[in-house]
């Protein structure tokens, strides 16, 4: 198994926002935890990629116990987090971008990475001494991901990718992940959308509260009565 999280808990100060959430992703799969704004999507991210600490429970990672380890770690283990809100370097061209995405890893393939990187997203091909802040929202959500790809993940969390696109857009990006993902990379899909996560994620979780109120196969969810109700109104 590619990542396992046991028992997790987590939260700020005294605040308990994660209440003992367990999940697990395996190589190849895309796995999607759903919930709305406030439902603990962020802080699960921060504590698998070691931003901060979880209170109690275990992550492991290939196997390895890595509960607790910092962000560098757990980028040169292979879990790669991109980030909600995209956080390019609006200065830098989208060259220099990619590039930075090899900092810790995969610096040694650096030039075979970009021209996998380009494969997957041409249009980033085409833009390669833009400036990253003039590209649109959906070019900069691209190059967001494949600086990501740069490191060589084993696992890439991807938070809110579809955030501020168009409905064109969202359906591009949610089949750019799709195939990634064909290539044997694990993806953990941290959305809010909720029908486009479910039509390409193998499994699903639902975070409610800090907490797991629905898991399993992702068509199985599409047809949950509470699934239904809470989230698309029917």
């Amino acid at each position: 198994m590619l990542l396992e999280v046991d028992r997790l808990e987590a939260g700020y100060g005294v605040v308990p926002v994660l209440r003992g959430l367990s999940l697990h992703v395996a190589s190849g799969e895309v796995i999607a935890v759903l919930g709305a704004n406030g439902a603990g999507k962020s802080t699960l991210n921060r504590v698998l990629s070691g931003l901060m600490p979880p209170w109690s429970g275990h992550v492991r990672f290939e196997g390895i116990e890595t509960t607790g380890q910092d962000a560098a770690a757990m980028v040169e283990a292979g879990l790669v987090h991109v980030p909600e809100g995209r956080r390019i370097f609006p200065n830098l061209n989208v060259r220099e971008n990619l590039e930075l995405g090899s900092y810790r890893r995969g610096r040694p393939r650096r030039r075979q990475n970009l021209e996998r990187a380009f494969e997957i997203f041409p249009r980033l091909k085409e833009r390669t001494s833009q400036a990253a802040g003039t590209l649109s929202g959906g070019e900069q959500q691209m190059l967001s991901i494949a600086r990501g790809l740069m490191a060589e993940p084993k696992l890439l969390i991807l938070d809110e990718p579809s955030l501020g696109l168009s409905p064109l857009l969202v359906e591009e990006m949610f089949g750019l992940v799709q195939r990634i993902c064909a290539d044997g990379l694990g993806i953990l899909l941290v959305e809010q959308n909720v029908m486009q996560s479910l039509a390409i994620a193998s499994r699903a979780y639902m975070l409610e509260n800090g907490a797991f109120t629905l898991e399993g196969p992702a068509a199985a969810l599409l047809e949950n009565p509470q699934l239904k109700k809470a989230y698309l109104g029917l």
